[in-house]
């Protein structure tokens, strides 16, 4: 399979990467900053150069071929409002559109716990759950295949193979390594399609937890 990574210099983006690789996919890492060409390539990916924000860039054609896309961008923490917007929104509105034309068909959205009721204050934010939640609104309303993954706090912590998952889960923390083992095992579970999890650290092992997504509520018609 061929995995185009949206964000593919992220943390979890780079887990993932190294995971993917491992099991014998390819990875196409799409970065914005030639910096980190090196380091995605180190991963064992093909590396894109993409800015999610400058709408003269070839989405389309960055992923063109794949049979996965894995949106995995994030303004990150000391952005402001409006990079919320155009990341974190705008981002997986451009690449619904740019898989959609492609025809790339399966889409995994790492979102984020918080986003079904956020707040409606001008915090910074409050300001990305919204966004955040608009996304993955947009995403589900395609016509493409897609699972929608909210992990709670993220860590640098190891991994540890165990996770909580649900459509509703108690609010908790999780690894970014155990994050990115749940987007691999959804990418490879079509029993995901169509459904919106949230997921935490736990005891269940992923690949048990990830197969019992597809008894959840809602998921594909």
């Amino acid at each position: 399979m061929i995995v185009a990574i949206v964000g593919g210099h992220g943390q979890v983006a780079r887990h993932l990467t190294r995971l993917l690789v491992a099991r014998g996919h390819q990875v196409r890492a799409l970065v914005r900053n030639p910096d980190h060409v090196a380091d995605v390539e180190g991963d064992g990916a093909e590396a894109v150069l993409c800015d999610l924000e400058d709408l003269g860039q070839d989405l389309d054609g960055a992923l063109a071929g794949a049979d996965a896309v894995v949106f995995a961008a994030g303004a990150g923490p000391g952005s402001g409002a409006a990079r919320k917007h155009t990341v974190d929104r705008d981002g997986v509105t451009r690449t619904v559109t740019a898989a959609e034309r492609a025809g790339v068909p399966r889409l995994v959205v790492v979102s984020a716990m918080g986003t079904d009721d956020p707040p409606d204050d001008d915090e910074v934010f409050s300001v990305y759950l919204r966004a955040k939640a608009e996304a993955d609104r947009i995403a589900l309303a395609s016509d493409l295949q897609v699972t929608v993954v909210r992990p709670g706090g993220l860590t640098d912590d190891e991994g540890t193979g165990h996770i909580t998952i649900g459509r509703h889960v108690p609010p908790g923390r999780i690894p970014r390594a155990d994050v990115a083992a749940v987007v691999a095992d959804v990418l490879a579970d079509p029993g995901s399609i169509g459904h919106t999890v949230e997921v935490v650290g736990g005891p269940t092992p992923i690949v048990e937890a990830v197969a019992e997504i597809a008894t959840l509520p809602g998921g594909r018609p």
